[in-house]
C-alpha cells in the first residue's frame, strides 16, 4: 500500500491484469467534453486518468485501487507505474 497526501492506493495492477481481473478486452481512454480531463472506460465501469495520461508521459501503464484520505472516496486510476501515489491531479465523473 503507498501513500501520498490525499490518496492510498492499495492495489495495483497491470493494464492486462486490470484487464482480465474484469474480464475486458479494451479500455478506453476518454476526454470528457465539459472539463476537458481524460479518464477511462471499460465494460464494468470509469476510472481517473493522472496527469501523465494527458501529456503521453507513460510508458508502462498501470491502474490502482485508490482511496481518498479527504473524502473516503473509492476509485480506479490509471498512472504511470512508479508515480506510486505522485498523481496530484485526479478526478472521478
Amino acid at each position: 500500500m503507498t501513500t501520498n497526501r490525499d490518496l492510498v492506493f492499495t492495489e495495483t495492477w497491470s493494464v492486462p491484469e486490470f484487464k482480465a481481473k474484469q474480464g475486458v478486452v479494451e479500455i478506453e481512454i476518454k476526454r470528457n467534453e465539459k472539463t476537458g480531463k481524460l479518464f477511462f472506460d471499460y465494460k464494468f465501469g470509469s476510472g481517473a486518468c493522472s496527469r501523465k495520461a494527458e501529456t503521453g508521459e507513460m510508458d508502462n501503464p498501470v491502474i490502482s485501487n485508490v482511496i481518498s484520505t479527504t473524502t473516503g472516496e473509492q476509485f480506479y486510476m490509471l498512472h504511470q507505474r512508479g508515480e506510486g501515489g505522485g498523481a496530484t491531479t485526479m478526478f472521478k465523473l
